[in-house]
C-alpha cells in the first residue's frame, strides 16, 4: 500500500521536536515501511533542517508554514494535503483534531485514497490555546469523527465520545511502545548528575497542560536527597513557561532539568529512573507512560481518565492538580520501595499484552487493508 501521514511536525530522530504524536506516526511509520509498504510522511520545513528526502525506508516531503501559534499545524496541513492530493496513495491518513478539520479535500477532491483520522487527544482543553482556537480545536473533533472514511481512537473515552456526542462508531487503536529487548547502561546518567535509582523522572514537553510546575511544587515538599529529572523542552511558542519552570525550582540543586533527551540517552534515563511522575491535566494515551512501564517502572499519575485507563492497578494516581495528594503519592513511593517495585513490575505485564507496536501496527494495518478492498 501506498501510505501519506499528515499532522505530525517532524520526526524525533530528525530533530527534536513534537511530542506523543510525533513518537506515534515516527514508529506507526516505520513499522509499516517495514512490512513492505510505501509510506510517506508530511514534515514542517523548520523540522527537517537538513531536508532530508529519506528517512531509512520512510520517504519524507518538507512544506513550509505559517510559523506561528495558530497556524503552524493548518498552514502546514493545507499545504500536505493540496500534495497529497496530487500523489497515487491508497491512505491519506492524517493524525490530530487539528489537521482532521481539512481531512474533506481528499474526500471531495481526491483520486481513489481513503481518508483516515487518528484522535489523539481532546486538544480543546490544553492550556496555551485562547478561545478562537479553542473554538477551532472543538470543531475539529467533530471533523475528526465525521470527515474521514475511518475514525481511529486511541482511548476509550475518545472512543465513546465520538460514539455519543457525535454519532460516529471509532476504531480503537491505543498507542504502541517498542518493548526493550535489554537493559541500557549508565555512561550517560552521569553528565547530567543523575545516578541510577536516585530520581523521579518528569518526561514530557514543557507545555502547561503536562503539568511540570504541580510536579515542582511536590517535589519540593519531600525531605530526600532524590533527584527530579525534568525531561523535555519548549516549543517555539512555550518558552514562557519553560521560565516559570525555572523560576520554580529556583536554587533546589535536586531539580535537574536536562533539555530534550532521545535515542540512547533518552532509554537509560526511563531505565534507570525511580519512578516516572506524570501529572498531565490534559491527555491522549501517553506513550511517555507505556515507555515506562515498558521498563518496570512505577508511575505516578493525575486522575484524569485518559491516564486511569492504562495504569490498571499498576501504579498510583493522585487528584489532578492536588500538590499535597501528588506530594503524599510520592513520598508513598520512597517509603514503600518493594510495593513500588511489585506495581512496576505488573505496569511491565500489562506493556506485554496490550500495547506492543506489533499489535497496534497489525490492527492498523488490517484497517488499511478493509479500507481498500
Amino acid at each position: 500500500m501506498r501510505i501519506a501521514m499528515i499532522g505530525a511536525k517532524g520526526l524525533p530522530s530528525l530533530l527534536p521536536v513534537g511530542g506523543g504524536i510525533e513518537t506515534h506516526v515516527e514508529n506507526l511509520a516505520r513499522n509499516l515501511a517495514a512490512r513492505g509498504h510505501e509510506v510517506t510522511v508530511y514534515v514542517r520545513t523548520y523540522a527537517n533542517p537538513r531536508r532530508l528526502s529519506w528517512l531509512g525506508k520512510l520517504r519524507l516531503v518538507t512544506l513550509g508554514s505559517w510559523h506561528r501559534k495558530n497556524f503552524d499545524a493548518i498552514t502546514h496541513t493545507f499545504f500536505s494535503t493540496v500534495h497529497a492530493m496530487g500523489e497515487d496513495y491508497d491512505i491519506i491518513h492524517y493524525h490530530g483534531v487539528g489537521p482532521s478539520t481539512l481531512s474533506w479535500l481528499p474526500r471531495l477532491f481526491g483520486r481513489k485514497a481513503k481518508v483516515v483520522v487518528t484522535f489523539h487527544s481532546r486538544d480543546q482543553f490544553h492550556e496555551k490555546w485562547g478561545l478562537l482556537a479553542r473554538l477551532y480545536l472543538a470543531f475539529g473533533e467533530w471533523t475528526s469523527a465525521r470527515f474521514p472514511h475511518t475514525t481511529i481512537a486511541v482511548n476509550h473515552g475518545i472512543q465513546l465520545l465520538c460514539r455519543r456526542l457525535y454519532g460516529r462508531e471509532a476504531l480503537y487503536i491505543p498507542n504502541g511502545v517498542e518493548l526493550p529487548t535489554g537493559w541500557p547502561g549508565t555512561h550517560e546518567l552521569a553528565p547530567l548528575g543523575l545516578h541510577a535509582n536516585r530520581y523521579f523522572l518528569c518526561l514530557a514537553r514543557l507545555v502547561p497542560h503536562k503539568a511540570q510546575d504541580d510536579v515542582i511544587r511536590a517535589f519540593r515538599k519531600l525531605d530526600t536527597d532524590m533527584k527530579l529529572a525534568i525531561v523535555g523542552s519548549a516549543s517555539f511558542d512555550d518558552a514562557i513557561y519553560a521560565e516559570k519552570l525555572k523560576r520554580l525550582a529556583g536554587d533546589d540543586e535536586r531539580v535537574i532539568f536536562t533539555g530534550h533527551q532521545g535515542g540512547e540517552a533518552l532509554r537509560e534515563i526511563i531505565a534507570h529512573s525511580y519512578a516516572l511522575v506524570h501529572a498531565s491535566r490534559s491527555e491522549g494515551l501517553s506513550v511517555t507512560v507505556l515507555e515506562a512501564m515498558s521498563y518496570g517502572k512505577l508511575v505516578i499519575m493525575s486522575d484524569i481518565p485518559e491516564n486511569l485507563e492504562l495504569i490498571d492497578h499498576s501504579g498510583i494516581s493522585f487528584k489532578v492538580g492536588n500538590i499535597k495528594a501528588l506530594t503524599d503519592a510520592m513520598r508513598w513511593a520512597l517509603d514503600e520501595p518493594r510495593l513500588a517495585r511489585e506495581r512496576g513490575q505488573r505496569a511491565k505485564d500489562v506493556i506485554h499484552k496490550l500495547y506492543s507496536w506489533h499489535a497496534v501496527v497489525t490492527k492498523t494495518e488490517k484497517l488499511y487493508e478493509t479500507l481498500i478492498g
